[in-house]
């Protein structure tokens, strides 16, 4: 899915849609205030027969939802992709495509794992994949059935988008990466939509578009037919934007091992989420991504940075005495990092747990442990004397806590490993091991205001049987303005609800 490659210019977008989403929600953060309640139905004005469509989406009981529309605007936006393509993109003749090749793709072709460059097969599909996943999910469709809409739109490119033989990797990084990618963008979509009580207006209606551009577009074109908004249930949720300047602190980068110069300053934007973070009274976990953790890093030097994704696809809460309260299951994460020297990528399932502990009437400690296995790719930017990247089966670990204190401070540690091995790669040669920490101090200086000092070291050792063993580092120090959602950084309450039940 090569074409894909021209969505590059969403990255500033995402980032302006973000900080909307956490200007429009501004007590979203308060996960222990309760939602105001709907209007009654008796409250509310009925609309008159002829203002209500024959068939309106209704989020809580399926009816209205389509299969059929999703279906054609797929094979519509792959016709346009390839359109577009085979006119804009150089080599024309790889889009070129027709039913001669097409048939030769389905019956005659050996699947491969492609040469693209690391950015359109590691983030861009990813991307694509967000547009094949949210046109079903924006009608109706749950996750499953939008995760197959997403494989087969996937499928249909594979075969019919390009004359080159189908690529393996792409089947894994577009419908898998793509949906672990697009159900927290549909999500923040709606969490839009929905704040502010109310019919969504022009700019809330447009900065849902801009997060999750098949969901703007099924609103905009079939109106009131898909206008009903997913309901979050009123999730817990923590938001943070940031707005800061970093230093290479650190530096380990063999000039025989890359053609890249490091900048030593940059400046820095960061967007993240958490979403439906554990205790919150009366939510429950019964859909994919009731709980995720999304984020999102710009910088001046690389211009994008990483965006991390992990969410809960199957599980189920759980407590431990008054204090603890938790989730485990099986989790879904897409991530993509590239910290200027190299870059790592992958697309996994883990087990793990999300909680939180309060260890005082005010100090709680957050946390997050995955353990698993993906797909993934890593590599240098700009090599020379090597693959350009490689990749393989990926077991990977993530241990990510936040101490918080009260509505004064946070500490947020977080550590991340990737072992992209031989198994499952074109390329059985050799193994790259990336471990990633970041440790950040946040300070509330007036309301959501707050300033954070962060540190981010990232580390690589490529191991090949053909050329020496490779190490590079890379260290970044960070001041940076804070604009939080909740005053609290995040902490859950419940200990009041459960007292008042006994």
């Amino acid at each position: 899915m090569s074409g894909s490659r021209h969505a590059g210019g969403c990255y500033w977008a995402l980032l302006a849609g973000a900080f909307a989403l956490i200007l429009a929600t501004p007590g979203a953060g308060f996960a222990e205030e309760p939602a105001a309640a709907p209007l009654s139905p008796a409250a509310a004005p009925a609309p008159t027969r002829s203002e209500v469509p024959k068939t309106v989406l209704s989020w809580e009981t399926g009816a209205g939802r389509s299969y059929v529309i999703p279906a054609v605007e797929v094979v519509g936006y792959l016709f346009v992709l390839n359109q577009y393509d085979r006119h804009f993109v150089d080599p024309h003749e790889v889009y070129r495509t027709g039913t001669h090749s097409f048939w030769k793709n389905l019956t005659d072709s050996t699947w491969v794992v492609d040469t693209d460059p690391f950015a359109t097969n590691q983030f861009l599909h990813p991307l694509g994949g967000t547009i094949y996943y949210g046109l079903p999910r924006s009608t109706g469709l749950n996750y499953w059935e939008s995760l197959a809409y997403a494989t087969a739109g996937s499928f249909l490119w594979e075969l019919g988008g390009e004359t080159g033989p189908p690529s393996i990797n792409d089947m894994i990084t577009t419908p898998i990466g793509g949906s672990f990618l697009g159900e927290p963008l549909f999500r923040m979509a709606s969490l839009l939509l929905e704040s502010g009580g109310g019919a969504p207006g022009f700019w809330r209606e447009l900065g849902a578009a801009v997060i999750s551009p098949p969901t703007g577009f099924n609103r905009l074109v079939f109106g009131n037919r898909f206008g009903d908004v997913f309901p979050s249930r009123a999730p817990a949720v923590f938001t943070r934007v940031e707005l800061g300047a970093s230093l290479t602190a650190l530096e380990h980068n063999p000039i025989s091992f890359t053609t890249r110069t490091i900048k030593q300053d940059q400046g820095t934007a960061d967007f993240s989420m958490a979403y439906g973070l554990p205790g919150k009274p009366g939510y429950s976990y019964t859909r994919p991504f009731d709980y995720f953790d999304f984020q999102f890093r710009a910088a001046s030097a690389n211009t994008f940075e990483n965006i991390m994704t992990r969410g809960l696809l199957y599980g189920t809460s759980y407590a431990s005495g008054d204090a603890y309260r938790g989730v485990w299951g099986l989790y879904g994460s897409y991530d993509y990092l590239s910290p200027q020297v190299f870059r790592v990528s992958s697309t996994a399932l883990s087990l793990g747990t999300t909680g939180q502990w309060w260890l005082s009437d005010a100090i709680a400690l957050q946390g997050t442990a995955l353990g698993g296995l993906g797909y993934g790719a890593a590599g240098v930017i700009h090599g020379v004397g090597e693959r350009d990247y490689h990749y393989g089966a990926t077991p990977q670990g993530l241990l990510a806590l936040r101490l918080l204190l009260g509505e004064v401070a946070m500490l947020d540690v977080t550590g991340r490993e990737y072992y992209v091995s031989g198994v499952g790669s074109t390329e059985r040669r050799g193994s790259e091991t990336i471990g990633r920490g970041t440790a950040s101090f946040t300070v509330r200086v007036y309301g959501r205001h707050a300033l954070a000092v962060q540190y981010i070291a990232s580390e690589r050792d490529a191991h090949y049987p053909d050329i020496p063993n490779r190490h590079q580092s890379v260290g970044t120090i960070s001041l940076a303005y804070v604009f939080l959602g909740d005053t609290r950084f995040g902490a859950v309450e419940w200990r009041a609800v459960d007292a008042a039940g006994r």
